[in-house]
């Protein structure tokens, strides 16, 4: 069974950074994309950042400059640096695993983050 699990979200104040991190287990396929989706408040869960399994990027327009998303060598694990993060950066972010023979999407239960002074 696929589990993600989700930790380092919290609270921090506008300027700040935080770094979250996606454990990962059961995985016994490769893994196409990994990375982060977030839903703020009211909104629909939309993407965050992702890397392929060649090191490929790709963020959020809002993102791009301030978020770094990596994996270990195993890729059993990913994470995102948030750098200067700013109220709208408020959402729960949610660890995604796509599976790179059938597609299928995995999903963790997310985790808080909140900006605010």
């Amino acid at each position: 069974q696929v589990q993600l699990v989700e930790s380092g979200g919290g609270s921090v104040q506008p300027g700040g950074s935080l770094r979250l991190s996606c454990a990962t287990s059961g995985i016994d396929f490769r893994t196409n994309l990994m990375g982060w989706y977030r839903r703020r408040e009211g909104k629909q869960r939309e993407l965050a950042a992702v890397i392929t399994a060649t090191g490929n990027t790709r963020y959020a327009y809002d993102a791009k400059d301030r978020f770094t998303v990596t994996t270990d060598t195993a890729r059993t694990m990913v994470f995102l640096q948030m750098d200067r993060l700013t109220p709208e950066d408020t959402a729960v972010y949610i660890c995604n695993v796509v599976s790179a023979g059938s597609g299928n999407n995995y999903w963790g239960q997310g985790i808080q983050v909140t900006v605010s002074s």
